[in-house]
């Protein structure tokens, strides 16, 4: 499995933009092949902050993942309402085991 987590902050202001932008991309992503799982997390206390996290069965379809035109859709709405650039970690799942989903 391939995962991917993402943190963002979001300008005062376009929360609900975002929020709405990253909902649609989500529950498309959701039909992706090769997309395990696709949640959209919002900070407790910080309204603006907010983290995804994605698994894939492999980096291959995260890639695929990114060529999509509902990514290229969500890339356009968010890139200008973004107070700092998202920082994204790349991870390998250690349990549950990859068989675990076949």
């Amino acid at each position: 499995m391939y995962i991917v987590h993402v943190d963002i902050q979001v300008q005062p202001g376009h929360e609900q933009a975002f929020l709405a932008a990253s909902i649609e991309n989500s529950r498309n992503t959701r039909q992706e092949p090769g997309n395990l799982r696709f949640d959209v997390c919002r900070h407790e206390e910080d309204a603006g902050r907010f983290m995804f996290y994605e698994a894939y069965r492999t980096k291959a379809d995260f890639q695929a993942h990114q060529q999509t035109e509902h990514y290229k859709r969500w890339r356009a709405a968010v890139d200008g309402i973004m107070a700092k650039p998202r920082v994204g970690s790349r991870w390998s799942n250690a349990f549950p085991l990859d068989a675990d989903f076949a």
